[in-house]
């Protein structure tokens, strides 16, 4: 039922409540899935292994473009008003790239 779970579930490393517990249980718990299926947790570790892929990718971007654009805009090498807007197109790539998970079925 879950009412003597909740303390249990919040000192856990990892708490996942299921629907058919109760609200205290799901608000202790890190992942509260709503139906009652145990193959859904499957579904979350994978989500949360892409969401770190995801993570990592955007950024490794961002590392790589201030690595390379900052010391060529010091340096003058590289024209301000591009960095800028090499800056703002690093950006919504972050942005798209995080909302593909949006898109994926």
């Amino acid at each position: 039922d879950g009412t003597n779970d909740a303390p249990a579930l919040a000192a856990a490393d990892l708490g996942i409540a299921l629907g058919g517990g109760t609200a205290m249980a799901a608000d202790a718990a890190d992942v509260a899935i709503v139906d009652d299926d145990l193959g859904s947790v499957a579904t979350v570790f994978d989500l949360a292994r892409a969401a770190g892929r995801r993570v990592k990718g955007n950024i490794g971007w961002a590392f790589l473009y201030n690595a390379v654009a900052i010391p060529l805009a010091v340096t003058g090498l590289l024209n301000p008003l591009f960095a800028a807007v090499a800056m703002g197109a690093s950006s919504l790539l972050v942005v798209a790239n995080s909302s593909r998970a949006l898109l994926d079925d």
